[in-house]
């Protein structure tokens, strides 16, 4: 058949088919996640107790999936670097150390470029851990660790293109990355310091008060005021919510345009007149104790708050419960969070 042809003898719609692909990976990393052994907390260990780098060399596919290893490894504190094994057997093995851990990916185990590293990676001293579909390979037999990494089938009908296989290596290698990272006991502040850009970057390490719209320009009365003097900030500042806060400025109480729309329409039912309503005490009208939140909080634990108690402006206060600024969910969604 011409390769510009699509073959229409296959039964199952497009939609069928990834679903069966999707669900074949997912199979692979069940069983690799139940065969996974005592092999894996040894490299963990070696992993820990090296003073230098992990290494890590694979090719073709492997070497795709051996990169973003080396990626997470850097990115949640272990030193790291990619090795591509052609360069290695050309000069470039002088990178790796005595104090290394090296990382060999290869699901057949025989791949000649990944073999022909591994004498001057035991001439050097370097620890070697085998990643590999086939731990009576050649290569896994000349490691200090393997771990298997077999996977039942690939995910093309002929068993052939690297699918199933690829995405257990890369599982693998993400598990050993966080295990390590969970084991040296690094928290948010220090994956903050290694991602200081994009989304992840501003998830660690934007707060509240970088955000938030700060007094004068935050809509709030005294709880001594009419509703009058809300509805004149509401007004005027635009922010959706005015904070109700006494007279050495702590918070009180919240009134929303939302209240507004409500109050105003038990008005009219109940025909009290307008001027009435104006001169109600903020007291009688606003929610009392509301939801708050400090201004040294994560924005991205401001918008988890957030979403879930369905409020979009919320009071910040200090550490001393003062008002200090009004912050609003669009805000943080314009923050690219």
């Amino acid at each position: 058949m011409d390769s510009s042809q699509v073959n229409t003898d296959i039964p199952v719609t497009p939609l069928g088919r990834a679903k069966e692909i999707i669900l074949c990976e997912a199979d692979s990393l069940r069983a690799l996640a139940e065969t996974l052994g005592d092999t894996f907390e040894i490299a963990v260990r070696a992993i820990l107790k090296c003073p230098g780098r992990v290494v890590v060399s694979g090719v073709g596919k492997s070497g795709i999936i051996g990169r973003k290893i080396a990626a997470t490894f850097l990115s949640t504190g272990t030193p790291a670097m990619f090795l591509h094994p052609t360069e290695g057997v050309h000069g470039d093995l002088g990178a790796i150390l005595p104090d290394d851990v090296s990382i060999l990916i290869s699901n057949s185990g025989e791949s000649s470029e990944i073999l022909g590293l591994m004498p001057g990676i035991k001439a050097i001293g370097a620890k070697v851990i085998v990643i590999t579909g086939r731990p009576e390979s050649s290569l896994a037999t000349m490691a200090d660790m393997v771990l298997p990494c077999k996977v039942e089938r690939e995910a093309d009908p002929h068993n052939l293109i690297p699918t199933a296989s690829t995405a257990a290596q890369l599982a693998l290698g993400d598990a050993l990355a966080l295990v390590v990272m969970e084991r040296r006991g690094l928290g948010k502040d220090d994956l903050a310091k290694r991602h200081p850009a994009g989304s992840i970057g501003k998830r660690l390490t934007l707060k509240v008060s970088d955000i938030m719209t700060l007094a004068p320009d935050d809509p709030r009365v005294k709880d001594c005021e009419a509703f009058r003097e809300a509805l004149f900030e509401l007004t005027a500042k635009r922010l959706g919510a005015v904070s109700v806060v006494d007279g050495n400025e702590r918070l009180k109480g919240i009134i929303t345009d939302g209240d507004v729309k409500r109050l105003l329409e038990r008005a009219e039912k109940e025909k009290q007149s307008i001027d009435s309503l104006m001169e109600t005490g903020v007291g009688n009208i606003m929610i009392h104790d509301p939801k708050r939140i400090t201004e040294s909080t994560r924005a991205y634990d401001a918008l988890r708050f957030m979403e879930q108690h369905q409020i979009s402006q919320i009071p910040v206060v200090d550490s001393d419960g003062k008002v200090v600024g009004m912050l609003r969910l669009l805000d943080l969604v314009k923050a690219g969070l």
